[in-house]
């Protein structure tokens, strides 16, 4: 898939567990963990805003779009 989601990535450097991040945007859990993964089919701008406002980060600091074939 070319879109990307660091959020793992974001979070590690926000040093901020799953369930903290989750709590404060709304979010299941579970929820959380597909976004993550990267299996996600969408996300709902309001929870972008959120995830950004809590991380103090930009969107483009989550998503990333790659090009197939195209390395790191």
């Amino acid at each position: 898939m070319p879109i990307i989601v660091n959020l793992d990535v974001m979070m590690a450097k926000r040093k901020i567990s799953s369930n903290d991040l989750s709590e404060k945007i709304g979010i299941t859990p579970a929820n959380l963990s597909v976004l993550k993964t990267g299996k996600a089919k969408a996300v709902r701008f309001s929870t972008l805003e959120k995830i950004c406002e809590v991380l103090n980060c930009q969107p483009g600091d989550i998503l990333e779009f790659r090009r197939e074939g195209e390395e790191e």
